[in-house]
């Protein structure tokens, strides 16, 4: 089973590329993230005739996530528990109805800046409630996957250039630290459970030449329980597609796993 996670910046936006790109890989599951459209305007009918099923949490310009699925989706869930008051689009889980089924969570983790600040407050308090989600998930002892824009990066090797990082709420230490927490609850990074050391990024900025001196970060990440991490055959990062037309700022992400 293919499960991959793309941040493709604006459907509307991406409406070539990300079909171009679902016809060349064919994954059996995605989760996108800032589809920056309501429910009702996705154009659900375009990946509907590319077999997928779809599932959307979606808000208006900004933000939104959503699951497509070649399998059937079952209890989806909209929106992170633990705070009613929070209207931000940026989590949606289902369960992937394959032969040995898998529940997949899709996020889309603010971003926080500038920190110090409300956003950044904010930011860590959307960490702290996916934490508790992670650890209800956990105590089922089913498969998960929680696969995203986290907007963390996790270590210096994760940046071409560190250093331009070291304010910025993507890499300060409380940031680092919490997504360790996540971590360290028995979770696994996929990718770096299979590929090791630096240059392996899934975002360039669109500004300063970033993408044609490959200056980028990996903040695109897929965590896995036990169950899945015991079921992971490969995964990477599809880099070609930020050389597409009209790209995405971010690329795919994938992971490989057992049926």
């Amino acid at each position: 089973m293919l499960i991959a996670t793309f941040n493709i910046n604006g459907i509307k936006a991406r409406i070539e590329a990300l079909p171009r790109w679902l016809d060349a890989s064919r994954p059996d599951v995605v989760c996108l993230q800032e589809i920056k459209s309501l429910d009702e305007a996705f154009p659900r009918e375009v990946f509907e005739d590319m077999g997928y099923r779809v599932e959307t949490h979606g808000q208006k310009s900004f933000n939104g996530v959503a699951i497509l699925s070649r399998l059937p989706l079952e209890d989806v869930v909209r929106g992170l528990p633990g705070d009613t008051s929070d209207e931000q689009a940026r989590w949606i889980e289902a369960t992937v109805m394959a032969p040995r089924p898998i529940r997949v969570c899709g996020l889309y983790l603010p971003n926080g800046n500038p920190a110090p600040g409300p956003k950044y407050d904010y930011k860590l308090a959307w960490m702290a409630r996916m934490e508790q989600r992670l650890r209800d998930l956990l105590a089922t002892e089913e498969a998960f996957v929680c696969a995203g824009d986290y907007n963390v990066i996790p270590q210096a090797e994760d940046a071409a250039r560190p250093e331009l990082w070291a304010d910025d709420a993507l890499f300060l230490p409380q940031t680092r630290a919490a997504f360790r927490q996540m971590l360290n609850l028995g979770l696994t990074d996929a990718f770096r459970a299979r590929v090791e050391g630096p240059g392996h990024y899934s975002f360039w900025d669109y500004q300063a030449g970033a993408w044609e001196r490959n200056n980028g970060i990996r903040i695109d990440h897929l965590l896995l329980s036990p169950q899945a991490a015991d079921r992971l055959t490969g995964a990477g990062i599809d880099k070609q597609v930020r050389a597409g037309d009209k790209p995405s700022d971010h690329v795919p992400v994938w992971i490989m796993l057992d049926d």
